[in-house]
This record gives structure tokens, C-alpha cells and sequence, in this order.
């Protein structure tokens, strides 16, 4: 089973500086173009059977443009969406700053930030879907998941079994491409965050 996951192209966040999360802001014109470029070179190298996106309209739209060059079936699930940032969604960096500043030592690991989710609980979620997909999509030879930067790295954790503590990051660039593989004896990273077809 092969596993491609995909992070959404560039949203009006981006270029605006704000916390983005849960707010749901779509795409930018390049983000747009990166979304078809994306798609015309994967629908060329790693074409997927079915594709599994977020609901979050910058994801939700990447993935359309890549179901409308490959054709394949297109499934949205809820816990492919980023993390839920509760009360700092749409907020800008310097107002969030102000209004809800961080603890001194960070917000401990099982606090949720307000009206928000909690980073175990972002991890459990990864886990989840990520468990979800191998069971429920395994008789598909390559399923693609097309989310966000933050789910993204945790789903690469759930991949390498790294314990909930661990301090790890994995980054993803717009449009950028992780191919992982998973086989009876061994689980195996063809690559991460590949973006050369925005080159």
C-alpha cells in the first residue's frame, strides 16, 4: 500500500499573517497554480486510486484539482483537518500575542488551548485517521491524503511509531509531497516534502 500525502497549496493565511488553523480560508491564485501543477505531475508519477482530503476549503480545493486530472473517486474525512487552534483561528500573530499569551513554560501537552483541541489530542487524531486509512483503504495500491502542514507531521509520527512526547517536526512546503510505502515486513519513506514540479 502506498501512501501520498499531500499538503494544500498556499491560502489567503499565508500572505495575511495570521494563525490559521481551523479558519478557513481558500486558496491564493498561486495557490490555485501550485494545486494544478501538483497535479499534472502527480496524475503523471504516483497517480493514487482514491483521494482522502480535509474539509478545509485550501485542502478541500487541492484535492478537487487533483481528482479532476486523475478521475479517481474523492472522500472528504473531518480528521484530516489541522489542528483546531480554538480561540487564535484567524487572529493575527501580534493580536494573539496580546490577547492569549502563552504560559511562561507552554502550554502543557494535554491542556487544550481555548475552544480548542489539546496537542495529545491532535496527535490522538492522527493516530486515528491514520490507523483508519491503512484498515480501511487497504486493498487500494496507493491512497492519496491531501491535509494540512501540522496533521501532516503527525501523521509521518504515527508512520515512524514516535511515542506521543516526542519533539520531532516534519515540515511541508505548499504543494509539497510525501510518498511513503507499507509492506508486510517493512515500512518504507520513498520521500518527503518534494516539491519540484513548483520549479
Amino acid at each position: 500500500m502506498g501512501l501520498l500525502i499531500i499538503r494544500h497549496g498556499q491560502s489567503e493565511a499565508d500572505l495575511l499573517g495570521v494563525h490559521e488553523g481551523r479558519a478557513d480560508f481558500p486558496l491564493t491564485e498561486l495557490g490555485e497554480q501550485q494545486a494544478k501543477r501538483l497535479s499534472d505531475y502527480v496524475s503523471t508519477n504516483f497517480s493514487p486510486d482514491i483521494i482522502l482530503a480535509s474539509p478545509l476549503k485550501r485542502a478541500k480545493r487541492t484535492a478537487v484539482i487533483l481528482k479532476e486530472a486523475i478521475g479517481c473517486e474523492l472522500i472528504v474525512e473531518s480528521d484530516l483537518m489541522e489542528f483546531n487552534n480554538g480561540v487564535l483561528a484567524g487572529l493575527s500573530r501580534e493580536e494573539a500575542a496580546v490577547k492569549y499569551p502563552l504560559p511562561p513554560n507552554g502550554r502543557p501537552a494535554h491542556i487544550p488551548i481555548e475552544n480548542g483541541e489539546s496537542d495529545l489530542e491532535f496527535r490522538f487524531r492522527a493516530e486515528r485517521i491514520f490507523h483508519k486509512v491503512i484498515f480501511d483503504y487497504r486493498d487500494y495500491q496507493r491512497v492519496a491524503i491531501v491535509s494540512h502542514g501540522g496533521l501532516i507531521s503527525h501523521l509521518l509520527k504515527a508512520f515512524l511509531r514516535q511515542p506521543n512526547a516526542s519533539d520531532f517536526a516534519f515540515a511541508t512546503g505548499d504543494t509539497g509531497i510525501h510518498l511513503l510505502e507499507i509492506k508486510e515486513n517493512v515500512s518504507v519513506i520513498r520521500f518527503l516534502n518534494r516539491q519540484e514540479h513548483l520549479n
